[in-house]
């Protein structure tokens, strides 16, 4: 059989990357060759080898002539349920996991979940369970999936858990978003208020100011007038350096975020900060329930449980507190004494926990703390939206009437000299 020039990349057994090529007569055996060197294969394709003379392989579905414009290199929440929850569903209907891993990739486009789909078959085909197939992609599969993946291949229960993970998928999804919405209005309302005192400031304002100045003869103007007229210029004068000072402290800001010290700081703030802070508390604890109560369902240890409920707590104040859970749990302290000396978790939820522990049915209770927490910040932003609404239109009335007053002050002045 002819040869065939494959590139690949590549993990070592230290994790490092590596890239290069590799002769085989099929995809399936430049694998399996690379398996033997324990190389944890991330991508491998056919190239045209000039030598050999022979072509690059090409999928099977044609390809859309603008095909690279629709391409996504991150794979979405709603993307990654459907697939869960067709994988459950072929998986319950009997079929093999590979057999069901490859009709799912025929009915994906063409992008990075396609390949992933694509390399993980070759994986599970040369011999790797599903789980560790997923691992080599963490960018697509996080380790919650991972280890709630391995726990149900241990138990026999892969569709009960895909299945699990699809409803966990969609209903922290569900939060982000009722979440992303409560922040998203204010900041709308405010930048739209922006755009409107800027635009009234840079355009409508000095037309006003010329017509004072040939009415008014040299009087001076109103001190509100006034101020409005300096803002204005000022904000002429300097838009590129105000403009460009916004760009820079929003680049910095983003910079900073990613420092883990200045992160622990804001995320501290926002936990503790009174109003805003009730709702942050609550998604937190939604989603670490949820998490938990996903985790133990599905058969993974206490622990690792933890430690992964930990890594997508999503606020640090409360992962440092789950990592002090964790510490607590492994001495021998139960959940609920751990829980006290965190300061962090609610009587409610301690209470709950420690029920479910005494009667075994913990994963329970955290499902049920977690649907009163979900539940509670639909309330919550219902509640902060139709506060805000009234409040953000307000505020939007000020500013533009006192620009409209401080306009019509100099013209009342003027009709009452007329008049005299």
């Amino acid at each position: 059989m002819a040869q065939i020039l494959f590139s690949y990349r590549a993990l070592d057994a230290d994790g490092n990357e590596r890239t290069g090529g590799i002769s085989a007569s099929t995809q399936l055996e430049a694998v399996k060759e690379l398996q033997q060197k324990k190389l944890y294969v991330k991508k491998i394709d056919p190239l045209v080898d000039r030598r050999l003379r022979i072509p690059k392989q090409t999928k099977s579905h044609t390809h859309h002539p603008f095909a690279w414009a629709f391409k996504s290199e991150k794979v979405s929440a709603k993307t990654m349920m459907i697939f869960l929850r067709q994988m459950a569903t072929l998986l319950d209907a009997g079929l093999p996991i590979l057999r069901a891993l490859k009709l799912l990739q025929s009915q994906q486009p063409e992008g990075k979940f396609y390949d992933v789909l694509e390399n993980m078959s070759a994986s599970i085909q040369s011999g790797e369970t599903f789980s560790d197939a997923a691992a080599h992609y963490p960018e697509v599969f996080n380790r919650l999936f991972v280890k709630m993946v391995k726990a149900g291949e241990l138990g026999g229960v892969m569709n009960v858990v895909l299945n699990r993970l699809a409803e966990y998928t969609e209903q922290t999804q569900k939060i982000k978003g009722k979440v992303k919405s409560a922040m998203m209005y204010p900041c709308v309302v405010l930048l739209i208020s922006i755009c409107i005192v800027s635009g009234l400031l840079v355009f409508i304002v000095p037309k006003f100011e010329k017509i004072f100045l040939d009415m008014l003869g040299g009087r001076p103007l109103p001190f509100l007038t006034r101020v409005i007229i300096d803002s204005s210029n000022g904000l002429k004068d300097n838009f590129v350096v105000i403009l460009a000072s916004l760009i820079i402290i929003y680049f910095s800001a983003i910079t900073l975020l990613k420092d883990p010290r200045v992160k622990a700081l804001v995320d501290k703030s926002l936990f503790w900060m009174p109003w805003f802070g009730e709702l942050v508390r609550m998604s937190a604890m939604a989603r670490f329930s949820r998490t938990l109560d996903t985790l133990l369902s599905s058969g993974v240890p206490i622990l690792q449980a933890l430690n992964n409920a930990r890594e997508t707590a999503g606020n640090m104040v409360l992962a440092d507190a789950v990592a002090k859970i964790y510490v607590c749990i492994k001495e021998g302290e139960t959940i609920r004494q751990a829980m006290l000396t965190t300061d962090v978790f609610p009587v409610m939820v301690v209470g709950m926990v420690e029920v479910g522990e005494e009667t075994g049915k913990l994963p329970e209770m955290l499902g049920k703390i977690a649907e009163l927490y979900e539940e509670e910040v639909d309330t919550t932003i219902a509640g902060l939206t139709s506060l805000m609404e009234p409040i953000m239109i307000v505020m939007l009335a000020l500013l533009i009437g006192t620009i409209v007053i401080a306009l019509f002050l100099p013209l009342i002045g003027i009709m009452s000299g007329l008049q005299s």
